[in-house]
């Protein structure tokens, strides 16, 4: 075991950095490129600048002489869980330059297959905003179908190559001694993974009643209004969208609020109003839908010194003005990271403390006191929307944590054995945890139609954590930031603004996940907040 001490891990640090930020920024750029305008030849830039950003970190001497460093000779905890972040990040990256290079390739080849589709709908080639508006909508069972299955057309053209990554994943993780690359992701997440998936056995406990008596409801009104029997109205094409992760609409119609309405213009008011200015943010997104743009919604850090940017495909619905304010919300998390700190801890302490943020400032568009402030519902009519959305939130905690549950359980056991029938392992969870009835007969690679699968593995459970968090946050700052508890005041106060500026973003990555929770609401993460907004009354 080493010996060395925090000046050889600052010297370290300070070469790497000069080495790997500017290509950081290149890549971020050129991913930027292909995201925006589907280009095969910034995808390929995208690619090569991503294999010499990622090259860097699989360079074994420089990982031996993390892996070697003992860190209980440290004295400053800033290079101590400076060490912990390099450590990680190469850790996951120990493979050899052919092996590196092929799973880039495989993951770009991918994604433009992802970029570039629009699905075959009665004759037309549409976007995915065109399928889900059926789903939303229509009571036409056909016109239901048809659009459900439009939007697994993917499916087939990518699952061969996402089978493949999994492989490819699986032998380098192994190489360093995981069972396999789930359990890798997982460990470099800074996860104890029997204490997650116990969490997550939890968490199916306590949703599932909850869950069953929503379901019930939403197929009995699924067979009044389509005039079905109870058990064809439980087939997938009935549901809000095209994994059943979402609760229906509303009963009170939110997107009349919006519609005609500059939502930018809105999401920017807001931001301005509570201390977190976006303006600059903004300007340097890409907020429209377009030939060949990535028709999903992200916000990227560009080069952690204030390049943020946010990709959206905005219609004046309801869910995009959730969207707007979700994306700036981890947009605002980057832009006020502390500035001074090294470049390395420049970032959001973790996945889910970043989703965390983005779930709070999402949600706010269903509450009473944001509609009346920026969406200009009347005083009398809140009222209403804010109850009828209250139970959408808690319907959307509930059938959220059930997809989230397939998810992570399809991805251990895809990584655990990707040779098994994932076709068969897919529609095996979706009807356990979701009560989805499979359609007869059916043998399609539907779980390649969500993009996470190949290109955000490990991911999904950070979403459902992060929304514990979230609650946890909303009860902190309703108790402490802003004692009286007043959500008209929370949503128009520079105290929401500064205790996410100063009790979070500033941190930045200094802390691990579980530190920087306790620091901003005094106790460790805390499921009863979530639990307790999935319960009735």
């Amino acid at each position: 075991m080493g010996t060395h001490s925090d000046d050889s891990i600052r010297e370290f640090a300070t070469r790497h950095t000069a080495e790997v930020e500017p290509l950081h920024t290149k890549a971020a750029l050129a991913s930027w490129e292909f995201a925006t305008t589907g280009k095969p030849e910034a995808m390929q830039r995208a690619a090569e600048l991503e294999k010499l950003y990622r090259g860097i970190y699989a360079r074994p001497h420089e990982y031996d002489f993390l892996h070697k460093t003992s860190v209980e000779k440290f004295t400053d905890p800033v290079m101590k869980r400076m060490h912990r972040v390099l450590l990680n990040a190469y850790t996951g990256h120990q493979m050899s330059p052919e092996a590196l290079a092929a799973i880039v390739d495989k993951e770009k080849e991918v994604a433009a297959v992802y970029n570039n589709f629009r699905a075959d709908f009665r004759g037309e080639k549409v976007p995915n905003n065109v399928l889900d508006e059926v789903l939303h909508k229509s009571s036409d069972i056909v016109e239901r179908r048809e659009a459900w299955e439009a939007s697994k057309q993917i499916g087939p053209l990518v699952a061969d190559n996402i089978r493949e990554l999994a492989r490819m994943r699986n032998t380098e993780a192994r190489r360093l001694h995981f069972s396999d690359f789930h359990t890798q992701s997982l460990r470099l997440q800074e996860f104890d993974v029997d204490e997650l998936m116990a969490l997550l056995a939890d968490l199916d406990r306590a949703s599932m009643k909850g869950f069953t008596e929503v379901k019930a409801k939403v197929d009995e009104e699924i067979a009044e209004r389509c005039g079905l029997t109870d058990a064809d109205a439980s087939l997938p094409w009935n549901y809000p969208d095209p994994y059943f992760q979402g609760a229906p609409r509303s009963k009170v119609e939110l997107d009349k609020y919006f519609a005609n309405k500059d939502l930018v213009a809105i999401t920017t008011r807001f931001f301005d109003r509570i201390g977190l200015p976006v303006d600059d943010l903004i300007e340097r997104s890409d907020l429209f839908e377009r030939e060949g743009k990535n028709q999903h919604a992200f916000c990227t850090d560009i080069d952690r010194r204030g390049d943020v940017r946010v990709l959206c495909n905005v219609r004046p619905t309801a869910r995009w003005m959730g969207t707007l304010l979700h994306e700036y919300g981890h947009a605002v998390y980057d832009k006020f990271i502390e500035p001074s700190l090294p470049w390395l801890l420049r970032s959001p302490s973790h996945i889910l403390t970043t989703e965390a943020v983005a779930i709070f400032f999402g949600s706010l568009v269903t509450t009473d006191a944001w509609l009346i402030e920026y969406a200009g519902v009347p005083a009398e009519e809140a009222a209403a929307v804010a109850a009828a959305a209250r139970e959408q939130d808690r319907m959307q905690k509930l059938i959220f944590t059930r997809w989230v549950l397939v998810m992570t359980h399809f991805e251990r056991g895809m990584y655990q054995d990707p040779e098994r029938d994932l076709n068969a392992l897919w529609w095996e969870l979706v009807q356990a945890k979701q009560l989805v009835r499979k359609p007869e007969g059916r043998d399609m690679p539907d779980w390649a139609t969500k993009m996470h699968v190949a290109l955000a593995p490990a991911y999904y459970h950070n979403y459902l954590l992060g929304d514990l968090y979230a609650c946890q946050l909303r009860h902190f700052i309703l108790s402490k930031v802003i004692p009286s508890g007043d959500m008209r005041e929370m949503v128009t106060s520079p105290k929401l603004g500064e205790f996410f500026r100063e009790g979070l973003f500033k941190m930045g990555d200094l802390f691990d996940w579980r530190e920087t929770i306790r620091r901003t609401t005094g106790e460790p993460l805390n499921p009863s907040y979530f639990i307790a907004q999935t319960k009735e009354g």
